[in-house]
């Protein structure tokens, strides 16, 4: 199999479309339902684990039947060009709902026609990628979708301000635009699409994981499950976080936040690179570590010390006063280093799960990742969301029950044994 760097970027316009979307989705849909429909932390945090219970329910069978699939253009493209049009339609209409049921109806059809598409087209990268360059290509993967997100937030925050439907619509433009690429670029290998290989099945490939003795499988799944309860909780309540604890709008929450992401995707590459010398395994727990204490600090340290400001810094910067100078604040540097952690944990955990199994089961064993992954992030705002609310509405909570999640999440890795890369020599 012939590897391509060019190949793998243009794969990550896929990537970058899903992003877009939920980067928008993930910042502005809580301000909507706080502000625009007076709900509650609790009934927010159920709500945004919507798209998750979406996924969970759609994403890994769909995985399964794109392994089955045979058209002439592939296994997996076709969930793309059905599933992104629709995904992009009834994003640009979240915004101009006036009434909650209206405002479901839109978010219930992203949900379930977004589901339809991404588990394909993230296992297009093993479909086209060897082993050991896995780690890398998932880094130009997340480094499209990393500048995703970061469109998102730093563009969708600034055009927030402006009118709130800006961000959905620049996203349905952004996804179409990416699904477009894909589909003119890319072309699954012919080996992938012959008849007579093992047909894959979800279920009895995880019994097979939970079965095995070794539980290298097992305690990988386990762990992606614990990082990310932790991250998705986070990740829904930072611009409410920010609004309640740090004193800052919204949309400066959602410019805050893109630092994040910003140094996700400067790191997505060179931490698969770096794993691919020291190890996924060690990459991962260095990442979890980092992360951890990050989370911890934001906790511990008072709102103020927080906005200390460091530099002017006019793109991903905050105004501490009004009308004044965008300054990179102690959190802007704090969510610094938690990207590149992050980058670490989140690059080499998918190379990781596919390296469990056959060419035949690449798209099962991505729904399996994306199995319990989802099924974290369901977990993860309703916990989340509860206890902001049993707190009295201290949004600062979340970052004292994050880190115990990704702490466990690190013990778990410990005890993992397989998922390196297999390299082909003589």
């Amino acid at each position: 199999m012939k590897f391509s760097y060019g190949k793998i970027f243009l794969l990550g316009f896929g990537f970058f479309g899903v992003s877009v979307i939920w980067g928008v989705y993930n910042a502005f849909v809580p301000i909507f339902l706080a502000n625009k429909f007076g709900l509650s932390a609790a009934f927010i945090g159920f709500f945004m684990t919507l798209d998750n219970i979406a996924a969970l329910l759609i994403q890994p069978p769909v995985g399964a039947w794109s392994d089955r699939l045979r058209t002439p253009i592939g296994r997996r493209l076709p969930f793309l060009l059905v599933g992104a049009p629709i995904s992009a339609l009834a994003f640009g209409l979240i915004p101009l709902a006036s009434v909650l049921p209206l405002f479901v109806a839109c978010t219930t059809t992203l949900l379930l026609s977004a589901a339809l598409w991404r588990t394909p087209v993230v296992a297009l990268m093993p479909d086209i990628t060897p082993s050991e360059k896995r780690s890398q290509a998932n880094g130009i993967i997340n480094f499209m979708g990393g500048i995703g997100t970061i469109i998102a937030l730093q563009t969708g925050g600034m055009l927030y301000e402006l009118s709130p439907a800006f961000p959905f619509w620049l996203g349905s433009a952004l996804s179409i635009l990416a699904a477009l690429v894909v589909f003119a670029f890319i072309r699954e290998p012919k080996d992938s699409l012959e008849k007579g290989e093992e047909q894959p099945n979800m279920i009895e490939s995880l019994r097979e994981v939970l079965r095995d003795e070794e539980k290298s499988g097992t305690r990988l799944l386990l762990a992606i499950f614990f990082w990310f309860l932790g991250y998705s909780a986070v990740e829904t309540f930072f611009t409410l976080y920010a609004q309640e604890h740090l004193g800052i709008d919204a949309g400066d929450g959602a410019t805050l936040l893109s630092i994040f992401p910003l140094f996700f995707v400067l790191f997505a590459i060179p931490s698969g690179l770096v794993a691919a010398r020291i190890g996924r395994r060690v990459a991962i727990s260095f990442g979890l570590i980092v992360v951890s204490v990050i989370l911890a600090l934001f906790y511990l340290l008072p709102a103020g010390t927080l906005l200390t400001p460091i530099s002017p810094l006019p793109l991903v910067g905050i105004p501490l006063v009004e009308n004044g100078p965008r300054m990179l604040t102690l959190a802007g540097v704090m969510l610094l280093f938690g990207g590149i952690g992050w980058a670490f944990v989140n690059i080499n955990s998918l190379p990781m799960v596919v390296e469990l199994t056959t060419a035949a089961r690449l798209g099962t064993f991505t729904g399996l990742y994306y199995l319990f992954s989802t099924f974290s992030a369901i977990v993860g705002p309703n916990v989340n969301g509860w206890a902001i609310q049993l707190t009295g509405n201290n949004y600062n909570v979340i970052m004292l029950i994050a880190p115990f999640f990704m702490l466990a999440a690190l013990v778990l890795m410990l005890g993992v044994r397989r998922g390196e890369a297999m390299v082909l020599t003589g």
